[in-house]
């Protein structure tokens, strides 16, 4: 397969005195190459500025987002589970030893999202209205979409990124079994491609008064 099979890129034969540097520079010299200059300490003050999660001084903080209206948000994250060929049938045909494998991933997903904040240091704990997950079962893996709404002040991609982890990693101690083999590792199981699919906000229609 294509992931297996990748190939490694052309040999380098590189001369390894290039690679090693300059014989004459002295291996002594530690100095910082951006100690004096100003252009390197804007950026490093001016990257920190745009961080949210952290103050002028480089210390990590919540958000305020007391100011912020009340939005209707909705975020969607997917992410995949590489499994055996017989691992999938096993699980198609609820042969898994330890029960319904989608069922308990479906829970697990859904209480990660609603602990989100609990996991993540600077999240808002923020009121969960909808949470749907679906599980796409192929010849070789899983993909699960998790989408997550709420009402609120701030998004809900993080909560619907822990329900697409926690998820998929249900569905791994839920197989394991199946997929260690002789010697207890998991050569073809694999997480990966997590991602924010979609993030939306809507803004709430104010009654009259």
């Amino acid at each position: 397969m294509t992931e297996k099979g990748r190939p490694t890129g052309p040999a380098d034969h590189s001369d390894p005195a290039e690679a090693a540097g300059d014989a004459d520079a002295d291996p002594a010299d530690h100095s910082n190459p951006d100690e004096d200059d100003p252009e390197a300490e804007t950026y490093r003050t001016s990257s920190r500025s745009e961080l949210t999660h952290t103050d002028e001084g480089g210390n990590v903080q919540m958000v305020d987002v007391g100011a912020k209206p009340d939005t209707a948000r909705r975020a969607e994250a997917r992410g995949v589970i590489r499994l055996s060929e017989s691992t999938i049938d096993a699980i198609g045909g609820d042969e898994i030893e330890k029960g319904d494998v989608l069922a308990t991933a479906r829970v697990g997903a859904v209480q990660a999202v609603k602990h989100t904040w609990e996991t993540i240091p600077m999240c808002h704990q923020i009121p969960i209205t909808n949470v749907d997950t679906e599980f796409d079962v192929r010849d070789d893996r899983v993909v699960l979409t998790v989408g997550v709404e709420t009402t609120g002040k701030t998004g809900c991609e993080m909560e619907a990124l822990e329900g697409v982890t926690t998820g998929l990693n249900v569905v791994w101690d839920m197989v394991k079994a199946a997929e260690k083999d002789d010697d207890g590792q998991y050569p073809d199981t694999s997480i990966r491609d997590v991602e924010v699919v979609t993030k939306e906000k809507q803004t709430l229609e104010t009654p009259d008064q």
